[in-house]
């Protein structure tokens, strides 16, 4: 089953049930902020002091960046402008009893050639179910080539951040954005103070585990990745909020970010995707 509901102030999101698992998607971003399946703790981490308004981010869930990861790129918002465009409700496609589809779509309009003068069509695919895959099809409908660079920049929750481990980026090297200076990973990587690093040349799972399981990053499309945690500081000084939520929570983000932005030539489409997987 599937449902557009509005919040009092008019902000519009998808509601989608199946038999093992409910999901809500914010029409703006195409922002999934909540994904439960049953008898199981959820996934997505969601503040619970976040705004949902016309225009502003939405903090927790899986946000998406693009056609910019980061701030680099001073002639856009931080992290691009698809986090606050209105996407449309292309389809949903009830595959089975367990497994539902959803695709949203964001086009090229007068403002965001003001930003970005491109031709384009974004489309964000969610397949709901066991697990939760999202796929990120930029489609050039442009004469001349573009540049992106971009993220599922999710919010995963965890038991408590000093019990977590994350594997898979062992021998990898990273830029470490908090001192700009590049290094290798050597073991599996624990959290005891602010994190803000870009993995590189990434091409294998990520997992991550704590003290009560283990979720698993299945991505394609994508050779760099994203850990990130604001800590105490940093975090009490965030919008939408609290200042002891960095304990609840880690960003892993699957991304094309710095060496691995993509060229996309005209009429020819880039998917990255993920698939989360307990």
């Amino acid at each position: 089953m599937h449902e557009i509901k509005r919040f009092e102030n008019g902000f519009e999101y998808l509601e989608v049930t199946n038999s093992v698992m409910s999901a809500k998607i914010a029409l703006q971003g195409a922002h999934i902020f909540e994904f439960e399946q049953k008898e199981r703790e959820p996934i997505l981490w969601l503040s619970p002091v976040s705004e949902f308004e016309r225009g502003k981010a939405i903090r927790g869930g899986v946000p998406i960046c693009w056609p910019r990861f980061g701030n680099l790129d001073k002639s856009m918002p931080a992290h691009g402008f698809s986090r606050t465009s209105l996407f449309k409700l292309i389809e949903v496609i009830e595959k089975n009893d367990v497994t539902t589809e959803v695709r949203m779509r964001l086009t090229d309009d007068a403002k965001t050639r003001e930003i970005w003068d491109y031709k384009f069509e974004l489309d964000v695919v969610f397949t709901l179910g066991e697990t939760l895959k999202i796929e990120l099809i930029t489609k050039n409908r442009d004469i001349k080539e573009f540049m992106i660079t971009q993220a599922l920049h999710s919010y995963f929750c965890v038991s408590d951040i000093a019990d977590v481990r994350v594997e898979g980026l062992e021998q990898k090297e990273f830029l470490d954005t908090l001192r700009d200076i590049k290094s290798k990973e050597n073991v599996a990587i624990t959290i005891d103070a602010e994190i803000d690093r870009v993995y590189q040349k990434v091409d294998r799972d990520i997992t991550l585990c704590d003290a009560k399981r283990c979720i698993v990053l299945k991505a394609k499309g994508s050779a760099s990745a994203i850990i990130w945690n604001p800590w105490i500081e940093k975090g009490s000084r965030m919008s939408g909020m609290k200042s002891d939520a960095y304990r609840e929570f880690l960003c892993i983000e699957t991304a094309n970010a710095f060496d691995d932005a993509r060229v996309v030539r005209a009429k020819e489409s880039h998917s990255l995707s993920v698939e989360i997987v307990t």
